[in-house]
């Protein structure tokens, strides 16, 4: 017994998750199509095109009295008069076409807005609502708080505006349920909203060119002239749309034309960006051609072609999805064949991504002599995939641009000077006045050099090598490339080793000196000299070490001519 009660007891847990498994029951279809909002809207608009009012009158939560009788017709032919009055029911791609019906427009679950009427000055909100039919099955139906309002309105027979001016015969001619004026009036109406619009904007576009200057000139001209067509034809709608309101054209004629309008109105914006991508990549290419910045230029090409794909697929969708086209699953589909893609494709898209970051930050041009990892040389070519360089062996090196943006780049093209540094190894027989000799001149032929910077510009005795006695030169040297920076410091060492012999010592070598009977030694009277020279700048005070004095630094300035005297350019230097 206690086994039985237990499982007594587990069974209706077990039947509700059974149940919550069961998939939802799919019901048979409806014979007016009402189990969605847009069914219901859509089959009342063509019942009233057949004047079947009756049929109509099963579209609208009436009593189930009144179902079939003549009122029920009554406000079916009231609500399509209201309607046909500066009424107006959403296009029928923006209706749920779902048995749910929308969950996002903030109103109770079951209710769906669907358009407006007016009355005597007062809007009423036009909702459906879900109801069960006979099969369980859900039908929707105008609300029956929409019904009952409308069903209280007396309405008289006045003539709507259109027909007050249209001929009989147009008026008693039908096509679609609709008198054939109609139709024409329509025509009417957009040739004048056309044209209505090209003299808006023009005359818009005139008083910007008067008032703003800027409006004349590049890319401000260019923008106008972009938004200038689309404007346009979105005004055109946007007037179409409210004067065949205004003058009472049918609303069955209107709710065949606003999918047309939205279509209209959605390429309008299409063909706004479309305008702005050609400008935008036109112009930045004309400007980057001007720099000779070809890399740039090939950029902007690709990427105004991506940008011109993906404005043509997704209109493509938008348009689809106007017409009622489920493209929930199309996209999804190509959301999975994106991913492969982009996995398959990965490096390809890691270079190209690595092309934009060279472009947009311009560690390098084309032209500039560089060292990327360690490769070493000019940048002959930028492209979408890869970069090129041209190295010192005049071999091509070509480097992806993924694994370029990644890597440590020094750009030798970029700096403003060019370092001297070298190392003077002297005898060790060299006395403390030689190098006070050697240090004083060695500065002093920086100081006036006119092609060295001033600062810094040191000489240092640095340490007693093991073999020599060493003196460091350090400075920045004003050259416009690498081949003019070789010629002034040849002619730095060259004056420096001058200084050297002049002040009795000489270079040391990296090994032991063996004397022979033949060797003169150092020049006792240079030696003497140097030694003299070091002795009156002592007593005058003027041994310009360990620093020179500001003024003697101004004397020495320039003071060395350059090119040297007697070389070939002296003449065509000025």
């Amino acid at each position: 017994m206690p086994s039985t009660q237990a499982q007594a007891q587990l069974l209706p847990n077990a039947t509700s998750e059974e149940s919550q498994e069961q998939p939802a029951p799919e019901w048979p279809e409806d014979s007016l199509g009402r189990r969605t909002p847009r069914g219901t809207v859509y089959g009342f608009i063509n019942a009233v095109a057949k004047r079947n009012y009756s049929r109509a009158s099963r579209y609208l939560h009436l009593d189930p009295g009144l179902q079939n009788s003549q009122e029920g017709a009554r406000v079916a032919q009231v609500l399509q008069r209201l309607l046909d009055r500066r009424g107006d029911i959403m296009p029928y791609a923006w209706i749920s076409n779902d048995t749910t019906g929308r969950v996002d427009d903030n109103l109770p679950p079951g209710i769906d807005r669907v358009g407006t009427v007016t009355v005597d000055g007062e809007t009423i909100t036009l909702l459906v609502e879900e109801t069960r039919g006979p099969d369980g099955g859900p039908i929707w139906l105008f609300a029956s708080e929409t019904v009952d309002r409308i069903a209280a309105i007396t309405e008289t027979d006045n003539l709507l505006l259109v027909d007050r001016f249209l001929p009989s015969f147009l008026k008693e001619r039908l096509w679609g349920g609709v008198p054939i004026g109609h139709w024409l009036v329509m025509v009417v109406l957009l040739v004048a909203a056309y044209l209505l619009a090209w003299g808006i904007t023009s005359l818009f576009l005139y008083l910007i060119r008067l008032l703003w200057r800027r409006a004349a000139t590049e890319p401000t001209a260019g923008i106008i002239k972009a938004f200038a067509v689309p404007i346009r034809i979105y005004l055109t709608v946007w007037l179409f749309v409210f004067s065949s309101q205004e003058v009472g054209i049918s609303i069955i004629v209107r709710q065949r034309f606003s999918e047309i309008t939205i279509i209209i109105g959605l390429l309008a914006l299409l063909l706004l960006l479309w305008r702005l991508t050609e400008f935008i990549s036109g112009f930045t290419e004309r400007r980057l051609t001007l720099r000779n910045h070809i890399s740039g230029v090939s950029a902007v090409l690709f990427l105004r072609r991506v940008a011109k794909i993906a404005i043509v697929f997704f209109g493509i969708i938008a348009i689809l999805g106007t017409f009622g086209v489920d493209v929930t699953a199309g996209l999804a589909a190509l959301g999975i064949g994106g991913i492969a893609l982009a996995l398959g494709a990965q490096k390809t898209v890691e270079n190209f991504v690595g092309s934009v970051t060279l472009i947009a930050d311009q560690p390098i041009r084309v032209g500039d002599f560089c060292k990327i990892g360690d490769t070493v040389g000019t940048v002959e070519q930028i492209g979408m995939r890869s970069t090129r360089i041209r190295t010192l062996d005049r071999t091509i090196v070509t480097i992806p641009n993924g694994e370029l943006s990644s890597t440590k780049i020094e750009n030798y093209a970029h700096r403003d000077r060019f370092r001297f540094f070298t190392v003077f190894g002297l005898r060790y027989e060299t006395t403390p006045d030689q190098m006070r000799y050697l240090l004083v001149e060695m500065r002093a032929i920086l100081y006036a050099h006119p092609k060295v910077d001033p600062d810094p510009a040191r000489i240092r005795f640095i340490e007693l090598g093991s073999a020599s006695l060493n003196l460091e030169v350090f400075a920045y040297i004003h050259a416009k490339d690498f081949n003019q920076f070789m010629e002034i410091r040849e002619d730095l060492l060259l004056r420096m080793m001058d200084v050297v012999e002049a002040s009795g010592t000489g270079f040391a070598f990296p090994s032991q000196t063996l004397y022979l009977a033949r060797d003169k030694g150092l020049s006792k009277e240079k030696t003497n000299h140097a030694e003299e020279t070091v002795r009156k700048w002592r007593e005058e005070g003027e041994m310009q070490i360990p620093n020179f004095d500001a003024s003697r630094i101004n004397e020495l300035k320039g003071s060395i001519p350059y090119p040297p005297q007697g070389s070939a350019q002296q003449d065509n230097t000025k």
